[in-house]
């Protein structure tokens, strides 16, 4: 019996797909341009990255269509580097900034890209529900004038800026 729930919890997670209401994602993604290192400016923090500093995002388009996906962040309480690997996929068409995330096994959630800059140079996303946000930048910083887009566009989508967490980036 708990195979057959757990099978059937599997294919639902496939085709059932969360987001926060009044939240769009992007629909002309350039796959390419997306792909590459990305440095966490802010996120709403969860248990995977409760701590963590010089977190960043890494991302790889492999031969299959999926994408390879590297997270990590330093413990500066521990003294080690935290690393999790997992994979995405696109919700609809590759060109959709709509996707799901994995780490633990058939386990999916959303990683919904609802901004990104005109050279790929910062992103905003959100995932299934508010408690999950990041701003992102291929740099260690943000200009100001992107940050407060971001921050009203997360705000509107309900998101509760006051509890960001601004990632801190050594050298």
């Amino acid at each position: 019996m708990k195979i057959v729930f757990l099978s059937i919890m599997i294919l639902i997670s496939d085709f059932v797909y969360a987001i926060p209401n009044g939240v769009k994602p992007i629909d002309q993604l350039d796959v390419g341009k997306y792909m590459g290192k990305w440095y966490e400016i802010a996120r709403l923090d969860f248990y995977f990255e409760k701590g963590l500093n010089n977190t960043t995002a890494e991302y790889s388009l492999k031969n299959n269509g999926k994408i390879k996906v590297v997270n990590r962040g330093y413990d500066f309480e521990k003294d080690k580097w935290k690393v999790a690997k997992g994979k995405a996929k696109f919700q609809t068409d590759i060109r959709n900034g709509a996707l799901k995330v994995s780490f633990f096994g058939p386990f999916y959630s959303e990683y919904n890209i609802i901004s990104v800059d005109n050279d790929y140079s910062y992103a905003l996303v959100i995932g299934k529900n508010t408690e999950y946000m990041w701003i992102l930048s291929r740099n260690k910083t943000i200009p100001e004038e992107l940050r407060s887009k971001y921050l009203n566009l997360a705000q509107k989508a309900g998101i509760l800026v006051e509890n960001l967490i601004w990632v801190e980036h050594g050298n």
